[in-house]
């Protein structure tokens, strides 16, 4: 903010010496400095601030006073502190027309304001301002005149005058100076180069030490062709010249916005060809070692040479070309595009050639089987068992890794068990990995499917052997009586009705298994019997002769009995036929 910018009156004349001596502040920030602005002085420099003397029209005014205050009269100041001296002089001026000028160091390319003023800022018109006592026209409305942007030949002694009622009046003159913002610039480098050397241009222009940090652009050309800029560096550098880079150098400094522009003299600069030498191929990824379906990139780079240079690309001893241009792309690289790779560099007089570089394609190990693929169900212990991993497709070398329920327990193609025990069951996989490089910056691998192995101790498979044996016998004779019950089943139905003669007294009818009761049929008018769930095959009858009398049936006979099970196997009522199978 201006209110907040403390300017140095004197910096025009001092500031451009760098000599250090008190100085005296001025706010707010123009020159000469009028009463009625409420001028505020600030006296600094070396040494305590209660040791500051004040001067006001060349009589010591105030000893060992504050370092700041508020003037209140016009006249002449200067201060004095101990170390760094007197101040240069600051006039507060109290006239009826005042002509000010910002109070600042004033350079090229400056945006800058006169004003001319009243005493209290009465109004004044048809005010004209004069440089050198020369008109300079300019509006007869407003009080103030623009320099912008600033220029050498705005420096000189200006004045204003205006009418303020109807009295005509003048200012006192004021002197402005316009400071180079910087000189003109020296363009240096070397005249002469050869073709493919770098080459250095340099366009010297120190700024003023009045805005040392002032923001300047480069530009260079060629022969009158913009060559490089605009830039804030003042170094240009061709990386490698040709013989088309020979001709007449010079070089422009600008100021940010353009304002101040000066130009060097001219520097004649002759490129040299040289022999056509140092050709080499460099490779993207380095080491030219790339995955199948990756991208590779070969560019060919010559240390010297003359140009316009042209490029062509070959694999082996073919001369076919692969390319042209000093990069050869290759997308999608195949294993077919494994070998040696050259580039030829012509000058269109002579042609050199790289030295070859291999190109190696690595395909990525994939499909990683176990074999065998499968193991007799389960394995005894004791058995020798041997597995090998192996995949369908990957470059050499690849490594092989054993995993026994995810932990690693060996390497290499085969897992060597030996006789294995109880111990080796577990799911085994195996990994699989090639690499890319020696430093393996890209490593691919392939898991194998799971494969389960079951070891069990052999005399538990003899037990288990023996009981599997036995269930399949007795399967065996169920199915056998099944056959037989339904064998029986069909002659007792082709029977006639009135074959079926029902159990006399005394009958006895003994029924195995029938759900969860036994039914007993001895008496003639038993209620009807429950279904039955199941059906025996051995049924016990026990009847009497007419006429005879007969043993008395065993109380406990031995009796082998065959389950039929099925929704048609129900007992009848009474009065149904029943039938002893032998």
């Amino acid at each position: 903010m201006v209110e907040k910018v403390v300017l140095l009156l004197w910096a025009q004349t001092l500031g451009l010496t760098g000599a250090q001596t008190t100085q005296l502040l001025v706010q707010p920030p123009w020159t000469p400095p009028v009463l009625w602005d409420r001028v505020t002085l600030t006296c600094q420099g070396l040494g305590t601030a209660a040791a500051t003397t004040w001067y006001k029209d060349g009589q010591r005014w105030r000893l060992q006073g504050p370092d700041r205050f508020r003037v209140t009269e016009s006249g002449t100041y200067q201060c004095d502190r101990p170390g760094t001296g007197l101040s240069p002089p600051v006039s507060i001026s109290n006239d009826r027309l005042v002509l000010q000028v910002p109070a600042q160091a004033l350079l090229e390319g400056d945006m800058v304001t006169l004003r001319c003023r009243t005493r209290k800022d009465v109004s004044v018109s048809r005010v004209r301002f004069y440089q050198d006592e020369k008109d300079l026209g300019g509006p007869l409305k407003g009080t103030e005149l623009s320099l912008s942007p600033l220029q050498l030949h705005h420096s000189g002694s200006y004045c204003c005058e205006g009418l303020e009622g109807f009295r005509l009046s003048r200012s006192l003159s004021v002197t402005v100076t316009v400071h180079e913002l910087f000189p003109v610039p020296v363009l240096e480098g070397a005249p002469e180069s050869t073709e493919g050397s770098p080459l250095n241009l340099s366009c010297l222009s120190i700024p003023s030490p009045l805005r040392p940090r002032a923001p300047l652009l480069h530009l260079f050309y060629r022969d009158g062709q913009l060559v490089g800029g605009p830039q804030g560096s003042p170094q240009l550098l061709l990386p490698a010249v040709g013989v088309s880079h020979s001709g007449n150098y010079s070089c422009q400094v600008r100021s940010e916005r353009g304002a101040v522009r000066r130009s060097s003299a001219r520097l004649h600069i002759t490129v040299r060809r040289v022999p056509l030498s140092g050709v080499s191929v460099s490779a993207q990824p380095p080491g030219a070692q790339v995955a199948l379906g990756d991208r590779l990139v070969l560019s060919c780079a010559v240390a010297m040479g003359t140009g316009p240079l042209s490029f062509s690309w070959h694999r082996g001893d073919s001369w076919a070309p692969l390319g042209t241009g000093p990069r050869l792309e290759l997308r999608h690289v195949g294993d077919n595009d494994s070998g040696h790779y050259q580039c030829r560099a012509s000058d269109g007089h002579s042609v050199a050639e790289s030295v070859p570089l291999n190109v190696t394609v690595l395909v990525p190990v994939a499909n990683a089987t176990i074999s065998p693929g499968a193991l007799a169900q389960p394995v005894r212990a004791g058995d020798p068992v041997t597995l090998r991993c192996s995949v369908q497709v990957g470059s050499a070398p690849v490594t092989f890794t054993w995993l026994r329920n995810g932990s690693e327990v060996a390497r290499g193609p085969l897992l060597e068990l030996g006789d294995v025990h109880v111990g080796h069951s577990g799911t085994y996989q195996c990994v699989a990995t090639n690499q890319l490089g020696q430093d393996g910056h890209r490593v691919f691998q392939a898991l194998s499917p799971e494969l389960a192995l079951t070891v069990t101790p052999r005399g538990h498979w003899d037990t288990a052997v023996a009981v599997n044996i036995g269930r399949s016998l007795l399967f065996l004779a169920l199915l056998l009586g099944v056959i037989g019950g339904c064998h029986w089943w069909q002659r007792l139905a082709a029977r006639k009705p009135q074959d079926r003669a029902p159990p006399e007294e005394g009958e006895l009818l003994e029924l195995h298994g029938v759900g969860s009761e036994r039914a007993g049929a001895s008496r003639k008018h038993q209620e009807r019997a429950p279904r039955a769930e199941a059906l025996y095959a051995n049924i016990v009858r026990s009847e009497r002769l007419k006429g005879a009398p007969q043993p008395a049936p065993p109380r406990n006979p031995q009796v082998t009995n065959t389950e039929l099970r099925g929704p048609h196997w129900r007992l009848r009522e009474r009065g149904g036929i029943y039938e002893n199978v032998p």
